[in-house]
């Protein structure tokens, strides 16, 4: 049995539905037609470069409210270039035999930009001459969004120099973004730092686009000046003073650009974006890639050759190339900290009061900067907020929290009895404060558990503690229900009537047993009692040099002593600031509406 031999077939493209794809997928704005209008006159030039070193020309941008165009003085295309890269959608004429060698001196590399001008017009007019041939005619192509197209050859009169100009006739619904005021301000934005010269015209006035180089490629009277200028750039750029500006200068790549330092702290983990121009043209507003997750601090703008944008150029292209970059751009980053931290310390206190949390970040990781400045970085401690050099002056054992809450439990009974506490809660802190050995080798640093605590707690007399027993014994009754111990001790400030230690670990263990003996029997319970461990219980320490405490313990009536036991761990457990359960929550409320009524009945 013979196989008819299959028939070969053409792909066909709906232009249509592939405009109105790139325009929803692929580029993020019809604004970008501009730019791509650009990006195609700025490797025409450079391809005219390639062929004539003298030439020398330019980019002219026109929009009077009928009409966007854009000419330049590049290389232009012969009639055969028009069929090939204008009409066929996925080549580029960067891709051609003839320049491949130069390829990486063009922006472009996709050969898709043209697509994006449907976005605003039906109809694509475009008149080039090739520089090629002395003699080449003019050639003329419209392209229409239906997918069609027409292409003539004009005389050589019809364009008198070399080049192309591109026309475009916007529809009715694309004028926000081909207005004479929003083409001139497009222009700037994408072709501001572009090396070829760029104007604009409206029909009755014509400006520069682009009249002034980058500023960091300017030359200043003055270092002074110069870090004016670029403080000056950033605040136009980012819209805010920068508290100092990094030079940012990779020759192996050609990038340079400023990292501008933000002068008040941003929220932790959240990356800024990045202003980001490659061979001049402006890639990307938010491009986030350019540095790694912990260099939040900055904002920067950069310009580079060799970065490789993504088919819709407003990204970059994740690559070994990129990864160098990021490494590098990090290292300047921490060259600048290290230069603060050498020679002025008043910088580096400003930028330390505000981007702390960015560096505990990074010296967790990077040991250079830990020895720098781990002992500068501001903690919350026992003695207020300062930095671990000057609380480690006082404190040769430092002793640091797990949390938040427990800091906040014992932080005025640990003052008072002369312990150094840091706390460890916060993001960082206590791996950094475990470090500090490191730096200062005669700091011993340990973690704070509830018996380094209750030790530095001065027992009372023994006929004290023997008077206070039937009290005692009533506290831990009506508290058992919260796993609770009771002891009575003597500590600074006489004030805090009670101290209740209770780690966040502890009651994660009850909790956990509790469950456990809830559902004895079934799956979930022999699952729970596998991971049984002793439960830890919280101790309400009651202060014998409190008044109030020295009055409650010699109550005789055995419901006044249980309900003040109740206040007191009450209270202890709002001074620590933890999440109350919903038990001490009506422990709370019932102990005092308890007492209430007893004082009104004493009163009667």
């Amino acid at each position: 049995m013979t196989h008819p031999t299959p028939a070969d077939h053409t792909f066909q493209v709906d232009l249509r539905g592939l405009v109105d794809l790139l325009s929803h997928h692929l580029y993020s704005s019809p604004r970008v037609y501009l730019r791509e209008l650009l990006q195609n006159a700025v490797d025409a030039l450079t391809a005219r470069r390639t062929l004539d070193g003298t030439a020398d020309g330019g980019i002219r941008v026109t929009a009077d409210g009928a009409r966007v165009r854009v000419e330049d003085d590049g290389v232009g295309l012969t009639d055969a270039d028009v069929h090939t890269f204008l009409a066929t959608i996925g080549r580029s004429s960067k891709r051609a035999d003839r320049i491949a060698e130069q390829r990486a001196d063009f922006i472009g590399q996709f050969g898709i930009g043209l697509l994006s001008c449907f976005l605003v017009a039906d109809e694509i007019h475009v008149l080039s001459r090739s520089a090629r041939t002395p003699d080449a005619p003019t050639v003329e192509w419209r392209g229409r969004g239906d997918g069609s197209y027409t292409v003539r050859t004009l005389p050589a009169g019809a364009r008198p120099e070399p080049g192309t100009t591109v026309t475009l006739t916007p529809r009715a619904d694309a004028t926000e973004w081909t207005g004479p005021a929003q083409v001139r301000a497009l222009a700037a934005h994408f072709g501001s730092l572009l090396r070829h010269p760029v104007t604009f015209t409206d029909g009755s006035a014509t400006v520069p686009v682009n009249p002034e180089p980058a500023p960091w490629s300017r030359a200043y009277p003055t270092p002074g000046a110069r870090s004016r200028a670029l403080a000056a750039y950033g605040k136009e750029v980012f819209g805010f003073t920068p508290l100092d500006t990094i030079d940012l200068d990779l020759p192996a790549v050609g990038l340079k650009g400023i990292a501008c330092v933000l002068p008040d702290a941003v929220p932790a983990g959240r990356r800024t974006g990045h202003r980001v121009h490659v061979k001049g043209m402006l890639l990307s507003e938010q491009a986030q890639e350019i540095l790694p997750d912990w260099a939040f601090f900055v904002r920067c703008v950069v310009d580079a050759e060799s970065l490789r944008p993504t088919a819709s150029r407003e990204s970059l292209y994740e690559d070994d190339t990129l990864a160098a970059v990021r490494d590098a751009l990090a290292e300047r980053l921490r060259a600048w900290i290290a230069r603060a931290a050498a020679s002025d310390p008043e910088l580096l206190g400003r930028f330390l009061q505000a981007h702390h949390l960015a560096v505990k970040s990074l010296a967790v990781h990077d040991d250079d900067i830990l020895r720098m400045l781990l002992p500068w970085l501001p903690f919350e401690t026992t003695d207020g907020h300062t930095t671990l050099d000057a609380f480690a002056r006082t404190h040769r054992t430092v002793l640091v929290t797990s949390s938040v809450e427990e800091f906040r439990q014992v932080a005025a009974i640990a003052s008072a009895a002369g312990l150094g506490v840091v706390n460890g809660g916060y993001t960082y802190d206590r791996e950094l404060v475990h470090r500090l050995p490191e730096i200062r080798p005669e700091t011993a640093v340990a973690d704070l558990d509830p018996a380094t605590l209750t030790a530095h707690l001065d027992p009372v007399d023994r006929e004290t503690e023997l008077a206070a027993g039937a009290y005692l014994a009533r506290a831990r009754e009506a508290l058992a229900v919260f796993d609770c111990d009771v002891a009575l001790r003597t500590f600074q400030p006489a004030s805090a009537p009670a101290l209740l230690i209770d780690s966040r670990e502890a009651r994660h263990e009850r909790t956990r047993s509790q469950l456990a003996r809830e559902q004895e029997g079934g799956l979930w319970g022999d699952i729970l009692g596998a991971l049984h461990q002793e439960a830890p219980r919280a101790q309400l320490i009651l202060n014998q040099l409190n008044p109030l405490v020295r009055t409650a313990v010699a109550i005789d009536e055995p419901e006044l002593a249980r309900t003040s036991a109740e206040a007191l761990y009450g209270q202890a457990a709002l001074l620590s600031r933890r999440p109350l359960r919903p038990a001490e929550s009506s422990l709370i409320n019932r102990s005092f509406l308890d007492l209430l009524a007893h004082a009104l009945r004493k009163d009667s």
